[in-house]
């Protein structure tokens, strides 16, 4: 399998082949995240995020620096040229003379995919709009894998903004390579998108549902998204919705024992801090699976692991 060089835009991009692969690289990455390697030495990242992130942003630039890379870049659109007037497809024809592979997160949808066209650098999505964010997929994806030791035959449900949410479109698409029975659990107005829905169907098991209580006793994987505010159009729609499912004990008490609970973050009040210390709760853990996640992708595209 060839990676080196690869722009990582959408999951679909991807086989089941190489998706296990990403996996098994990401488990071979777990000792380096703890004491540190020299494997992407003189490698330079460049972040570029034209929307607010901590998670997406800290996770790849923690990943290249245990890869003894480096990293440059900025965290909001107001403090790069963009607030000049420089268009997109300049800005990424600049930066990539400065760095070996670029993260990009933009508001707009097909804004990493366009930057892609015109780099000669990799390009990583960390997130278009509300359309597809696939390093996230994988790094759920590998705590599926380490948390239940497998993939295939569970019952998985996502639960929140199904519409609006490009974390849990880039997982449905992900987890469609999968033998998996999949639920996907939101209001009427938040369902999930008819281009993702029509991919999905013909490979696994997809029931829609409004109730999350009908569906919690038989999951392995509950995955809760928030209500995306700044992702809606009309405030008033958002209201509608607000505050739709919430995660506490009382409901957990019709869970499965080893039911394991995640969630993209941040979280606003879906999770009550309660279910925190259960042993439901693996938020947390995906926040370390990211960096071991996002190293195998570095390490991958830039040719360091074969």
């Amino acid at each position: 399998m060839e990676f080196a060089g690869r722009d990582i835009i959408s999951i679909r991009d991807f086989s089941r082949e190489e998706i296990d692969y990403i996996l098994k690289t990401a488990q071979a990455m777990e000792p380096l995240a703890k004491k540190g390697s020299d494997m992407l030495k003189g490698k330079i990242l460049a972040t570029l995020f034209f929307e607010p992130s901590t998670r997406t942003r800290l996770s790849f630039e923690a990943a290249m620096h245990k890869l003894g890379g480096s990293t440059i870049g900025f965290a909001e659109a107001e403090i790069a040229s963009v607030r000049k007037g420089e268009n997109l497809a300049d800005t990424v024809r600049t930066v990539e003379n400065y760095a070996d592979v670029i993260a990009i997160r933009h508001p707009l949808e097909g804004a990493a995919r366009l930057a892609a066209e015109f780099a000669k650098v990799p390009i990583i999505n960390g997130g278009s709009g509300a359309e597809e964010h696939p390093t996230q997929a994988l790094l759920d994806l590998y705590t599926i894998l380490k948390e239940k030791g497998m993939i295939d035959g569970l019952k998985i449900a996502l639960v929140g903004d199904l519409r609006y949410g490009r974390t849990v479109h880039s997982l449905a698409y992900a987890l469609s390579n999968y033998d998996v029975e999949l639920c996907l659990v939101s209001p009427e107005s938040l369902k999930m998108r008819r281009e993702v829905l029509e991919e999905i169907k013909g490979k696994i098991s997809v029931t829609e549902e409004t109730d999350i209580a009908k569906v919690i006793p038989n999951l392995d994987v509950l995955y809760v998204t928030r209500i995306q505010k700044e992702r809606f159009p009309d405030p008033a729609e958002y209201m509608k919705v607000k505050g739709s499912y919430r995660i506490d004990l009382e409901l957990l008490k019709k869970a499965k024992k080893d039911m394991i609970i995640l969630h993209p973050l941040p979280r606003v009040d879906e999770i009550a801090s309660e279910v925190d210390g259960t042993p439901h709760a693996r938020y947390f853990q995906q926040v370390w699976n990211g960096i071991v996640m996002r190293m195998a992708l570095l390490a991958l595209i830039l040719g360091a692991v074969k």
